[in-house]
């Protein structure tokens, strides 16, 4: 299992609406932290697949949302529960430092 893509036009149903929580990876292609990121995003989300939903979401294609959730910085990570943002994880970190911030939400 690894992260799916989510737009404007999905955002709501996959991640608002979502029974479980989510984290949403705000990313683009030209960044390289992001690129860098996005295979241990992947594996977490193998791993914990019943606790968590992993979605990335590209700033460059969906600008509306980039502004809305306030992303200065790629990568950003925002973990949504009931539809609002409970967390929010800035940069390229490794696996063990994103199981660290994200520890709550995979207990």
């Amino acid at each position: 299992m690894t992260a799916r893509a989510v737009t404007e036009a999905t955002f709501d149903q996959e991640v608002i609406k979502n029974e479980k929580t989510v984290l949403v990876d705000f990313w683009a292609e030209w960044c390289g932290p992001c690129r860098a990121v996005s295979p241990i995003l992947d594996q977490i989300a193998h791993e914990h697949a019943d606790k968590l939903d992993i979605v990335k979401l590209n700033v460059d294609d969906n600008p509306g949302l980039a502004a809305k959730y306030q992303i200065t910085s790629i990568p950003a990570m925002k973990v949504f529960q009931k539809g609002e943002v409970v967390k929010t994880v800035i940069g390229a970190k490794p696996k063990p430092a994103l199981e660290a911030d994200l520890a709550a939400y995979l207990a």
